[in-house]
This record gives structure tokens, C-alpha cells and sequence, in this order.
């Protein structure tokens, strides 16, 4: 069994943590939405961040699992998350950025390799 190398580890927990943020502040601009006209009418977007922070929460609990569920790491999502920039959420910006940092360094990229074999 290979152990998770520490720069893993740390991508799953800030990728959980930015999860609950993201439901947390996706239900905050949803709140605003429902008080406002201009936020009924901008609703589908407004709920985006906690569907973000859904998926974030799914991976980051599948890549904690032991043994990890997950066998490729997800750059989609490190993107997805830099994207929430739109909605002025700082802190997914930054945990994208150290995902995709994470996600390319050769120690993390031969664990994934050794979790496909």
C-alpha cells in the first residue's frame, strides 16, 4: 500500500475545506437571490459556487478514502475553482492555484501513476 504523499494530502483538505466554503457561500449569494428581483432572475447562476463546493466535497472525500477512490487527479475542478473568481471567492482562487501547482509536481503525479497500476 503506498502512502499519500504529503502535497496529497493537503490538496484533499483544502479541496474539502473550499468545498464547505463554497456551499456555504453559494447559499449566502442564493439568500440574496430569493430577497432580491435582480437575484431571482440571476438564480441559476447565483447556486453555481454550491454545486462547485458539492463536487468538491465528493472528490476530496473519495481522495481521503483509504484506499483513495480516486485515480486521477482532478484539474478540472483546480479550474473550476480558479473560475469562482466571478463570484469573489478569493480563497477557491488560491486552493485552485495550489491544485494545479500540487497536481503537476512529480511526486504527486507518480503516486496517481502507481494508483493506476
Amino acid at each position: 500500500m503506498n502512502n499519500k504523499p504529503t502535497k496529497v494530502q493537503t490538496m484533499a483538505i483544502l479541496v474539502l475545506i473550499n468545498g464547505i466554503l463554497n456551499i456555504v457561500w453559494g447559499g449566502i449569494l442564493a439568500l440574496f437571490g430569493v430577497i432580491t428581483i435582480v437575484g431571482i432572475l440571476c438564480a441559476p447562476l447565483l447556486i453555481l459556487p454550491m454545486v462547485l463546493g458539492v463536487f468538491e466535497l465528493i472528490y476530496a472525500l473519495n481522495l481521503l478514502a483509504e484506499p483513495p477512490k480516486v485515480k486521477k487527479p482532478s484539474q478540472a475542478l483546480a479550474i473550476l475553482e480558479i473560475c469562482n473568481i466571478v463570484f469573489l471567492n478569493i480563497f477557491s482562487v488560491v486552493v485552485g492555484i495550489l491544485s494545479l501547482i500540487f497536481i503537476s509536481e512529480v511526486e504527486v503525479k507518480d503516486y496517481f501513476a502507481s494508483l493506476e497500476s
